[in-house]
């Protein structure tokens, strides 16, 4: 038989034929079947929703590996000290925070599934699962921190850690010290190059508050706002003028170029940036969907007694969801935002440079 006919054979041959790799063993799915190990059984107490309660938990943290693995992609890239804004590379990025927030949404919806299972139902398993809690789950908050969210911005700091096993610890410790999701993309917006192009801009100018554009912009934007709104132009000063970076902000520069692509998103080279700053609010977004219908969830399971982890429950959920928003500093730039009629006219230096141009 020749090397082709072998070939061919090889690739005619069934999925999972002799010598093949089977479904089964790829997925490993006798480790997966034989990890559900409920309590009850255990104790010999019947309690038939705590199979529903460890497999959602499971797929819980499949997807959290998951979104690391999209995550640390994203960094990877990020964290390069060139991205162009018309490369595969920002596409990719794109891409994958996108599936990040679709796969949030995944998490969002399972909630529906676990609430099949009634209070009473819960109450057959929950006193055997002390201390275990879902606060121990190390894979989220190590998610958390690789996005931008630090232990001095915690809620509960005082037992924020202390269920977590050394070595997990550890990995979060190592992620809060490293460059976060949130502070690359800071850095990357600092780096946007259109506004320190002296040849591009109709008139001179020497700081940021003094360009052309900003005057032209803030005008309008003092326009557009109400009589009782008018203490946002200080707001805007500080935003856009003074601002240094710090945690959920971007720095001034960043701000600007922000806001910048938000206003002109329609232009080919910023769609784009566009849609990755829109994905990273989605992000937010779902995280923040998810603590809260989690917390709904536990009161309607537990009620006002404590988590079994020690935690208050409702009380500590709320008050995580209300802090834990990791691009606030993005969002808030919406408040400045103003009608497309109103947008000052951009010379027609910049329109060639966002254009298809811009990619010669």
């Amino acid at each position: 038989m020749t090397e082709e006919n072998k070939s061919n054979n090889n690739l005619s041959r069934p999925f999972g034929g002799t010598g093949g790799l089977h479904y089964h063993d790829y997925l490993q799915l006798d480790k997966i079947l034989s990890a559900q190990q409920p309590e009850s059984e255990k104790h010999n107490a019947a309690a038939h929703d705590e199979m529903l309660f460890i497999v959602i938990h499971q797929t819980y943290e499949l997807w959290f590996k998951q979104l690391h693995h999209e995550a640390d992609s994203v960094v990877n890239i990020m964290r390069k000290p060139s991205l162009n804004d018309n490369s595969p590379e920002l596409q990719t990025v794109v891409h994958r925070l996108h599936r990040m927030g679709v796969i949030l949404r995944v998490l969002v919806h399972q909630i529906d599934v676990l609430e099949t299972m009634t209070p009473m139902d819960f109450l057959d398993f929950r006193d055997m699962l002390r201390p275990a809690s879902g606060f121990q789950s190390w894979q989220f908050k190590l998610l958390e921190a690789k996005l931008g969210l630090k232990f001095e911005h915690r809620h509960g700091q005082e037992y924020y850690t202390a269920q977590l096993r050394e070595e997990h610890v550890r990995l979060i410790k190592e992620a809060e010290t490293a460059k976060s999701l949130l502070q690359l993309s800071g850095e990357w917006l600092e780096r946007m190059p259109f506004f320190d192009d002296n040849r591009l801009w109709e008139g001179e100018f020497s700081t940021a508050d003094n360009h052309p554009f900003w005057q032209a912009y803030q005008k309008a934007y003092a326009s557009s706002l109400a009589e009782v709104e008018k203490d946002n132009l200080q707001y805007f000063s500080d935003v856009f003028f003074r601002q240094r970076e710090g945690h959920y902000t971007f720095s001034a520069k960043a701000a600007r170029a922000a806001l910048f692509i938000m206003l002109y998103r329609g232009y080919p080279l910023l769609q784009l940036p566009f849609q990755l700053l829109n994905e990273l609010l989605d992000i937010d977004e779902q995280f923040s969907t998810w603590r809260h219908r989690h917390m709904n969830m536990v009161h309607r399971m537990i009620g006002t007694r404590i988590g079994t982890g020690g935690s208050s429950g409702k009380d500590y959920l709320k008050a995580a969801a209300d802090k834990h928003y990791i691009f606030k500093g993005l969002a808030q730039l919406t408040s400045f935002l103003i009608e497309r009629r109103r947008l000052p006219q951009l010379p027609k230096a910049v329109e060639r440079k966002l254009g298809f141009e811009a990619a010669e």
